[in-house]
């Protein structure tokens, strides 16, 4: 079972996606590498990450998954690597050359490198974060996990709430808002939100929420409606979302349509 989600520069489906599984390592460079493997085994046949740049090591460096999250090793010579929170306030991870094994704690990260006066950056998920209840109850043992893990302070949990606000608010059969209609929606909270973003954001919740058919079965190019479609009916199912929860939303406008 996968618990890291590599996700290659200018990814186009999830059939391009890298998936490696606690133990699993996957090397990135500007050549085509050895692929996933396990610790104390070889390479196992699978491409590893290619970054087609001449400013980018031949063997850059390595991820790691590590239960929930990863490792980062920076096998360059002289160029230190940057990963960034995309949802935090210039939150940041610095791993400096030569550096093996560098724990990174982000839920949602994109790594930069410096290439010969580019940047380059790719994304890398750690969807399976678990959480449980604090109240314990005297109990003893480890506590149960949570069917559906969301963290009500990120992005993709308001663009979840959008895309369920209608239904929420009394309007049952309400047709789901459009991309450009989220957009527009979220803009007052999150100034820089982007049609490309809340695509991101969706993509990343169909991920985390496991929908069926699943990232390791879906065909290539799968629309956007369906997944919309998916997530609210799942997120409203289970009641993942409630009506509390808009409150993560802006105010809407007086007499705009939600």
């Amino acid at each position: 079972m996968y618990s890291i989600i590599v996700v290659p520069p200018s990814c186009g489906s999830v059939s391009e996606q890298l998936r490696i599984g606690a133990g699993e390592r996957i090397e990135f460079g500007r050549a085509r590498t050895g692929g996933a493997h396990s610790e104390g085994n070889g390479g196992s046949g699978r491409g590893g990450l290619v970054i087609a740049h001449a400013g980018v090591p031949r063997v850059a460096g390595e991820i790691m998954a590590h239960r929930t999250f990863w490792l980062l090793s920076n096998l360059s010579e002289d160029q230190t690597y940057v990963v960034e929170n995309p949802e935090g306030a210039g939150e940041h991870v610095k791993v400096a050359p030569g550096r093996v094994d560098a724990p990174v704690p982000f839920e949602m990260s994109r790594v930069t490198l410096p290439a010969a006066g580019d940047l380059l950056s790719f994304d890398v998920w750690a969807p399976r974060h678990a959480f449980r209840s604090v109240a314990r109850h005297g109990l003893e043992g480890a506590g149960t996990v949570p069917a559906f893990a969301l963290d009500r302070t990120k992005r993709y949990f308001a663009v979840l709430a959008a895309l369920c606000e209608r239904r929420l608010r009394g309007e049952p059969c309400a047709p789901l808002p459009a991309v450009e209609e989220i957009v527009d929606r979220l803009r007052p909270s999150w100034p820089k939100v982007s049609r490309s973003a809340v695509y991101w954001n969706i993509d990343y919740l169909a991920v985390k929420l496991r929908l069926r058919p699943g990232p390791d079965t879906a065909e290539p190019g799968t629309r956007t409606h369906g997944k919309k479609e998916s997530l609210a009916s799942l997120a409203l199912r289970f009641d993942l979302v409630h009506e509390d929860d808009l409150v993560v939303l802006a105010p809407a406008p007086n007499g705009a349509k939600r």
